[in-house]
């Protein structure tokens, strides 16, 4: 190879490469757009990764007449309504059935792509200097916030996801979708209807937890891990709920709580508590004693909602095989953990 030529290979490597930083760079944001759509950390990061392909193959197509950022997000939007034009809506137990008395629970599993999915903090929620900013940011990815997108039209989501939570002007969302700004104030207008009338409710936990919040977790992992339903309910809201998908039970209030807990569940006593963050609120991974052996095996993802100093919410996801690598969890814990 020439040295003209070895030159001109070595300035397309670095070119290509500055492409896939400026592109990466994106990512995050991409991320947590692409879930607020879905409701699916998985989905989710398909939906970002097909975007940032056909961004990639179609780069020196890019004029700049938008910024690199609008360009990205509007090919994850189409990204999304085509993944949506399936029909699917994803939701939590308590979006499908009334609560189960404890005599009637059962554990019934329903298909992973019923379910609204966690996700870790760090894959949806970029790094921003505005803490109001960062504050709007978390609700959004909230568990209750997230399924009440699920009830939007697809192109209402967007409207509401690009407006109200990342706050792009009607004009710039109206070239996005090659409407006219009157559609978007008219989609907006009909999304903020529907969303007034579900519970989208988000808990009010600090971002970092503060004082309190820290105690009313630390005294809830010493009453989970010891198994002392009278020191547990005296944490919850005497509303509080406890879901568990992939079953479609779920249950409301301290007896049926602390009733499942020691009839069905009775097997997570003596579990440990690892602490997460999902969905911008405190999480646990739940680990029970190893049924074949020393030590402690993945039993669930606990994504905790707290109102008013107390627990309202116990969302605990099941399925460990997909949660505990996504949020980089061990498989096991040892005896002494």
């Amino acid at each position: 190879m020439s040295q003209r030529n070895r030159g001109e290979a070595m300035s397309d490597l670095t070119a290509a490469a500055d492409v896939d930083t400026r592109l990466e760079g994106h990512r995050v944001e991409l991320t947590g757009y692409c879930y607020r759509m879905l409701g699916s950390a998985f989905e989710a990061e398909d939906a970002v990764q097909e975007t940032l392909v056909r961004a990639w193959r179609n780069f020196e197509k890019f004029e700049g007449r938008s910024s690199l950022r609008s360009w990205l997000y509007r090919i994850a939007t189409n990204v999304c309504l085509d993944m949506l034009n399936a029909g699917n809506k994803r939701a939590r137990p308590v979006d499908l059935t009334g609560p189960t008395p404890l005599a009637q629970a059962a554990l019934n599993p329903l298909p992973e792509n019923t379910w609204l999915e966690p996700m870790p903090d760090g894959r949806i929620l970029p790094s921003v200097a505005d803490p109001a900013e960062a504050a709007v940011a978390r609700e959004s990815v909230r568990l209750a916030f997230v399924a009440a997108l699920q009830h939007l039209p697809p192109k209402q989501r967007v409207v509401l996801i690009l407006r109200e939570v990342l706050a792009w002007k009607a004009s710039e969302v109206a070239e996005l979708l090659d409407t006219s700004v009157a559609s978007v104030n008219s989609a907006l207008q009909r999304a903020r209807a529907t969303l007034a009338d579900t519970d989208s409710t988000a808990p009010d936990t600090a971002n970092p937890l503060d004082e309190e919040q820290r105690k009313l977790l630390d005294r809830y992992v010493a009453a989970f891990e010891g198994y002392d339903m009278a020191a547990l309910t005296a944490l919850l809201h005497e509303d509080a709920v406890m879901t568990m998908p992939p079953f479609d039970l779920w249950l409301q209030g301290h007896d049926d709580i602390a009733g499942f807990m020691l009839t069905i569940g009775a097997s997570c006593a003596g579990s440990r508590l690892v602490a997460t963050e999902a969905n911008g609120t405190p999480a646990f991974a739940h680990y029970k004693p190893n049924p074949d052996g020393p030590g402690f095996v993945p039993w669930a993802l606990q994504v905790i909602d707290i109102s008013d100093g107390a627990i309202t919410g116990m969302h605990c996801f099941l399925d460990t095989q997909r949660w505990f690598p996504l949020f980089g969890l061990p498989d096991h814990l040892e005896a002494d953990a």
